[in-house]
């Protein structure tokens, strides 16, 4: 969840480090710190709050060298405070570490290390790291001890360790949380995303579990855990700096929301060919879909925003592809026992491809003998490296911790599957493959006329900036992106309690919460069931509370029955969820505005979710 930097060249660490960091806030904004070694001593900052307090510290008081580590932090272990926020020292300050990950058996590390005079100053699971280095180093060189210190650890992390009497490097490892390597020319970074380093260099090494790395300016020496030496190829960024920049947006989010047209068009790129009527992958991923049979059971595993794109293609696989299909969140998807064989497919959706709980059951996967289809947006990542298969959604960075882009760049993938599927099992007609893929090939086009809704949506906000809680109410396909509607507007307006429903499911409960004027938003586009959906709006409206709707152009049964109304390009109920996804995220964006909430980095919620 947290951001770590490491920085060791020819430049001033400082300024390289906050940049880095200032692009890593995402991940974590209650705390950040710098520690910066000056060729004497580690000179050590931190301050609470986001990291513009940092750098007003910094700018006040610099730290000179040109080795240093930095770390923004989301809160695990102890609250947000100086004491508790990154880098952690040990007790001579002979080292400074920072941590992204959750250290399991710290508890009785921590009894053991105070038994041996250890002095603690904050109630993290991190500072044990620096004691326990300390502690070994008594008997070793600090390299050596750095190396023991990581065999005493349980449960996952990524470590940044700068050391006072190594001037010239930095120490790093990983378990379970990412870190990266960017190589420049004469210098070299770690960071926990590419985007960190993306002005600097856009050459990167990536990492696996159970590796260590020695960071010199001239690159990284890999080895494992038990000391044996790494070969491994460095891998260049396709995204440009600018994708990380808001490039005239107020918000990350509000440019992302204006980038979907682009990501959908990079995930169907030699993808969809409209005019021979095909749909083709990757030579790796086309031949992981060519085994799977018209028996396979296929079971979808996610988190957040990317479970509601998983239960969205649940209604496709079921409908076009006729494959049986199970969703689970990734998190209880491990606890459960899920009945698993070599005769199941799992695809994994994720954005960061680093999404810990996801992780964990692409692992429980592979070890009971299930292929695994991975759907994600980092090439490198963790995720990507470990599914027998990989489908990018190219949708370039996503910088807002509310996710957008990547949402519908995961449904566009989610489209290309399904209907490979349902054509290599002989489930659609030939003039419905060639309607279906031109469509497809549409819906690029119909995002951008979708986004022209963002005026009369603004307007809209203003008129329910008010409200205190809403529900979002929709069927079929369209009942995912209810909930995704209502997760955008919780995510971003920690004012609003809003919550999603199928919609024939408010009868039987929800609806005794209905009073005069609560705002209902109702999923609507035209749909085989678009009937019973305005009997739900009748009984809404029966209660007094308000309905927005989001419709079809040319809907106009439906539209009578609305207090606010919002038009969606008309289209095949198989790819309206992009569509209505579009007029959902704007609405809670111009509402969280109105509200004057941080949107891109809202209280108590990081990017990346790389801890259970």
């Amino acid at each position: 969840m947290c951001g770590i930097v490491g920085y060791v060249g020819r430049a001033e660490a400082m300024g390289t480090i906050l940049e880095a960091l200032g692009r890593l806030e995402y991940r974590g904004y209650d705390s950040a710190g710098m520690a910066v070694l000056n060729g004497r001593a580690i000179q050590v900052c931190k301050r609470t709050g986001k990291l513009k307090v940092l750098a007003e510290t910094l700018r006040a008081k610099p730290l000179a060298g040109t080795v240093g580590i930095g770390h923004t932090r989301w809160a695990t272990h102890g609250e947000p405070s100086e004491a508790n926020a990154h880098p952690h020292t040990d007790c001579r300050g002979e080292l400074s570490v920072v941590h992204n990950g959750i250290i399991e058996n710290y508890a009785p590390l921590k009894a053991r290390l105070l038994e041996q005079g250890h002095r603690f100053r904050s109630h993290t699971d991190t500072e044990v790291i620096a004691h326990l280095i300390e502690e070994y180093a008594k008997h070793a060189p600090l390299p050596s001890a750095f190396r023991r210190a990581l065999k005493d650890l349980q449960g996952s992390y990524a470590l940044c360790v700068l050391f006072r009497r190594e001037p010239g490097r930095l120490f790093g490892a990983r378990k379970g949380s990412p870190l990266i390597v960017g190589v420049g020319k004469g210098e070299a970074l770690f960071a926990s995303d590419v985007t960190a380093f993306l002005d600097r260099t856009r050459t990167v090494v990536y990492l696996n579990d159970d590796e260590v790395v020695e960071l010199a300016a001239k690159g990284p020496t890999i080895t494992t855990l038990a000391g044996k030496a790494v070969t491994r190829k460095s891998s260049t960024v396709s995204w440009d700096v600018s994708a990380a920049r808001k490039e005239g947006y107020d918000h990350f989010m509000l440019k992302e929301i204006h980038e979907q047209p682009q990501a959908i068009e990079q995930t169907l790129f030699n993808r969809l060919d409209v005019g021979r009527r095909r749909i083709a992958f990757d030579r790796r991923t086309q031949r992981f879909l060519d085994r799977i049979s018209a028996q396979e059971k296929i079971v979808i595993i996610a988190c957040g925003t990317a479970y509601h794109a998983g239960l969205v293609g649940e209604y496709m696989l079921e409908e076009f592809a006729r494959l049986p299909v199970d969703v689970d969140f990734a998190s209880e998807f491990r606890y459960r026992g899920p009945m698993l064989d070599r005769r199941t497919t799992v695809i994994a959706i994720t954005q960061s491809g680093e999404t810990a709980d996801t992780l964990a059951g692409v692992r429980l996967a592979k070890r009971k003998g299930a292929n695994v289809l991975a759907i994600c947006n980092v090439m490198g990542s963790s995720i990507a490296r470990e599914a027998d298969a990989v489908l990018y959604t190219h949708a370039g960075p996503e910088i807002a911790v509310a996710s957008t882009k990547a949402y519908t760049a995961q449904l566009t993938a989610l489209l290309l599957v399904t209907l490979a599927l349902a054509k290599a099992h002989g489930r659609v007609r030939p003039e419905a493959w060639k309607r279906l893929l031109a469509e497809l090939g549409r819906l690029p086009d119909l995002v951008r006329q979708a986004l022209a809704t963002e005026p009369a949506l603004e307007e809209i906000a203003a008129k329910y900036a008010r409200a205190r809680n809403f529900y979002y109410l929709g069927r079929r396909y369209n009942y995912p992106s209810a909930l995704e509607g209502a997760l955008k507007l919780k995510e971003i307006c920690p004012l609003i309690h809003a919550e999603g429903y199928a919609a024939g499911e408010m009868k039987h409960g929800p609806i005794s919460l209905i009073r005069q004027g609560w705002p209902v938003v109702f999923v609507a586009p035209r749909t085989p069931v678009s009937e019973k959906v305005i009997s739900n709006i009748e009984e809404v409206r029966a209660r007094r509370g308000t309905c927005l709707v989001v419709a079809s152009e040319g809907d106009d049964d439906i539209s009578r029955y609305a207090d606010s109304l919002v038009r969606v390009p008309r289209t095949d109920e198989l790819f309206s969820p992009v569509l209505v996804a579009v007029p959902l995220q704007l609405l809670a964006y111009h509402i969280a505005r109105a509200n004057e909430c941080d949107i891109d980095q809202p209280p108590n919620l990081a990017k990346s979710v790389t801890v259970e």
